[in-house]
């Protein structure tokens, strides 16, 4: 027999209870165990005014932040209608049945406002840290980095082809064109002072024109990673515009930054070859941390003539012997900045019978050497050892996290335009990640010591 409809609405008054209605093992539940914000109150005071009407409570809107992120709810007018209706939503913003929920305009005034000059982002990702940290979740001993393409909210097929724009008030006035003028004058210009961009977009010029993305061509910003291997924890975040010198210096940006905030220093660190610059070497070499990376190097050959391997490199003297006993000296000149040439004498190659394998082509041979082709040398040297392969199967972590950034919380375009709005939507992203692992793990009792 088929039944009838069961539901009551007429009713006046209810008895509920908003905390029986969240399941023990609901993903927000275990989340807020984990999670602590009272740091939140005595950063931002100083942004906030002593008189006036009372503010919407930031911890309020941080744990909405965090649940858009953690479900891919980005758009805030969105949030805000899917936290007035989800029960689960509600419980974990400690709002009751009747509060109400922030106007959607409120998280624009606050995000480019006061969240933004507090840095109250990365106090939230770096306070979780904290909490992996006290966990027993990051081990300190091998790190990894890596960078993923993430879309800019600029349209590919709206763009100045170039590196000169010229500007018209309008343009001028939008947040994302003010603090790109103002960071080309700066220490950290956006672009490559030795190479102009190829296109900039009108609506994000800080975002770079690439070909590594999802699409053949677009404007785009990097998403780097720095990740303890014990148990993928993202120690630090940065965002840059996608270019591949811009990921090496902010490798040496998150390695400072978290040996200052966390006094967290690596013994090894893994990386792919974009990382294996003489310069991010010897950088790495200072710093007494071993590079399980691969070594840019570009000297091989393949067309029969001799290589720089073919020559051998003499410390002692500061020179160069080639098969034939020949030396090549340098004069000491850096050529860019960072380059030794090492030359043979014309008259020693003219009778050398090994020439036209050599230098066909000139009058003697030249090899270049990296000023830091030491560190370059100790590279190659860990290639294949038991530590180097271990690292190399424990990078492929951070490859997970870039996939299940983009699949499962769905962030393969931004919504926030410019550095800054690009640098708050990582680090939220990476806070949410964090805040996962930690709920999942934490839950996870530890080994019993064997005989115990």
């Amino acid at each position: 027999m088929m039944g009838q409809a069961v539901g009551q609405q007429d009713r006046l008054f209810y008895a509920f209870d908003l905390e029986e209605r969240v399941p023990a093992n609901h993903l927000l539940r275990r989340i807020d165990a984990v999670l602590d914000l009272s740091c939140l109150r005595g950063a931002l005071s100083p942004f906030y005014s002593h008189t006036g009407c009372p503010s919407v409570d930031p911890e309020l809107m941080i744990r909405m932040l965090l649940i858009g992120y953690c479900y891919s709810i980005r758009s805030e007018r969105r949030l805000c209608q899917e936290v007035e209706l989800n029960l689960a939503y509600r419980w974990f913003c400690r709002l009751g049945l009747e509060d109400r929920v922030p106007n959607h305009s409120t998280f624009s005034v606050n995000r480019h406002g006061r969240f933004r000059e507090s840095d109250v982002f990365r106090l939230v990702f770096e306070s979780v840290v904290g909490r992996c940290m006290a966990g027993g979740l990051v081990a300190g001993e091998g790190f990894a980095v890596d960078a993923s393409v993430i879309e800019a909210d600029a349209s590919r097929f709206q763009r100045v082809e170039g590196g000169e724009v010229d500007w018209t008030e309008a343009q001028r006035s939008s947040r994302p064109v003010r603090e790109y003028l103002a960071a080309l004058d700066g220490e950290h210009s956006p672009t490559n002072p030795d190479r102009k961009p190829k296109a900039i977009s009108p609506t994000d010029p800080t975002a770079a024109w690439t070909t590594r993305g999802r699409h053949k061509v677009m404007f785009g910003y990097s998403l780097n990673y720095l990740i303890d291997m014990e148990n993928a924890v993202i120690l630090d975040v940065e965002a840059t515009p996608t270019r591949i010198s811009k990921e090496v210096g902010a490798t040496e940006t998150m390695l400072e930054r978290t040996e200052k905030r966390f006094r967290l220093k690596p013994d090894h660190i893994a990386g792919d070859v974009a990382y294996g610059t003489g310069e991010m070497l010897g950088w790495l070499e200072e710093r007494d941390i071993e590079p399980h990376i691969p070594v840019w190097d570009k000297a091989k050959r393949d067309d029969g003539i001799l290589s720089r391997e073919d020559f051998s490199y003499d410390p002692d003297r500061d020179l160069y012997v080639c098969p034939q006993g020949k030396t090549l000296k340098t004069t000491g000149r850096r050529h860019g900045g960072k380059t030794l040439l090492y030359r043979s004498s014309k008259l020693d190659c003219d009778c050398c019978p090994l020439k036209p394998r050599c230098c066909p082509t000139t009058p003697s041979r030249k090899i270049p050497r990296d000023v830091n082709e030491e560190a370059r040398d100790h590279a190659r040297s860990l290639i294949g050892t038991a530590a180097y392969l271990r690292s190399r199967r424990e990078r492929k972590k951070i490859e997970t996290l870039f996939g299940d950034l983009k699949r499962n919380l769905a962030l393969t375009r931004l919504r926030l335009r410019g550095l800054t709005g690009a640098r708050d939507e990582f680090l939220l992203a990476a806070t949410v990640q964090n805040l996962r692992r930690l709920a999942k793990l934490a839950a996870i009792p530890p080994p019993t010591p064997i005989g115990a």
